[in-house]
Formats: C-alpha cells, structure tokens, sequence
C-alpha cells in the first residue's frame, strides 16, 4: 500500500525549531539544544507525515519527541504540522536514522524507540535494506536507558516474525511484550496514518515492545 500525495507546505512557514538535518545536530550530543528543555527523549524512526509525533508531543508536554524521516519532502511536512500546532517538544531531522543512531546518540540516552510500518523491502535481494537489522537493533539497545521501551509495528507478518528472531539473537532485551490494539476515539487517534489505513480496512497489525533492563 503506497503513500498518499501530501498537501502542500506553506513555503513561508518558518521551521527553524522544527526541522532539522544531520549537520544541524548537536556534537557531542546534548538534546535540551535541540528542545531548549531537558527532559527524557524518544525517538521515532520513520516519522512519515508525523500524526505519531504530533498525538505524542501533545499528550505529553513534558517529553521531547525526535522524529527522523529521510524522505525530505514528508520531514518537512512532518516538521510543518508540529510548527502549526506550535509543539516546541518535538521536531524532525531529515536524516538516515541508522547513522544517527551509530555516530550521534550516546548509551542510555533515549527513553523509547517507536519503529512504526518500515518499508519491508519485499524482495529477497533488497531485504538487507531493512531497517530493523542487527547493527540497528544492537544500537537500540545500547541507547535505551533502563526501564526505556522499543515499539516495533508492522503490516507485514514474515518482517514481524523475521525481526522479533533477530531481537532475540542479538539483545538482551525483554518480551516481545503484549501490544493490545485499542479503540479509536477519534478518526485521527492512531499511533501513524498507516495504521489508520490498515484499520479501517480491517487489515491485520502485528505489534510488539521491549524492554531494557
């Protein structure tokens, strides 16, 4: 199932706060830089059109949200909606999240990790592409903080099953835990506007959540 076309960006808009690249980031990492508060951060890979982000960074005023998306044109119009509702806690950096992970973000600095419908890369030759790989999941880890979470979500049952082996091989870390589907209050009260999609359709999501010791 493809992506949507997106409205347009207001070109005007300003996003500063809201929008990032890699060479924007701070060195050595300090995210209150970032937010311009301290407080615990989570991280989401593949932030999309960013209703994850937004919902999140609403509901929690008191947590900073980085949302990492290297399709420039959906980090900008992530970046765009957060700006619009003015959330200072959360923005989004254009960026290869995997190498963020490898060379940036320091051990037991993140309180979660949200890894919602990655791109599966259905051919054989292309699976190595994936997202959800050793060397990122092990990065996973080693930036958790104890007691942080990792939420993986997928459409696709054989990267599901694939990724929760590779968790299991290669990390210490605890589940996969039980992930209820809840009910939707609203028409946009969905963790991404893919799972809205998979839902109303009535298509199965396979999710799970980890824990860090």
């Amino acid at each position: 199932m493809g992506r949507r076309a997106l409205r347009k960006v207001d070109s005007s808009q300003d996003l500063t706060h809201h929008l990032k690249t890699f060479d924007q980031l701070p060195r050595p990492w300090d995210a209150s830089l970032l937010f311009g508060q301290p407080a615990q951060l989570e991280v989401e890979v593949g932030s999309g059109k960013g209703l994850f982000l937004r919902n999140a960074a609403d509901t929690m005023l008191d947590v900073n949200f980085l949302g990492i998306e290297i399709a420039a044109k959906y980090a900008r119009f992530a970046a765009a909606m957060l700006a619009k509702q003015s959330l200072l806690n959360a923005l989004v950096v254009q960026a290869d999240a995997l190498r963020i992970f490898r060379e940036l973000l320091p051990d037991a600095s993140i309180q979660a990790v949200h890894v919602y419908f990655p791109d599966p890369w259905w051919k054989k030759r292309h699976k190595k592409r994936r997202v959800m790989r050793e060397t990122f999941i092990r990065d996973v880890e080693r930036t958790l903080s104890s007691g942080g979470a990792l939420h993986f979500w997928t459409d696709v049952e054989e990267y599901f099953h694939t990724t929760l082996d590779l968790i299991a091989a290669c990390t210490a870390l605890q589940g996969p835990l039980h992930s209820p589907e809840t009910p939707a209050g609203h028409d946009m009260d969905y963790r991404t506007h893919f799972e809205r999609r998979m839902r109303q359709t009535n298509e199965p999501v396979y999710r799970a959540e980890y824990l860090k010791q």
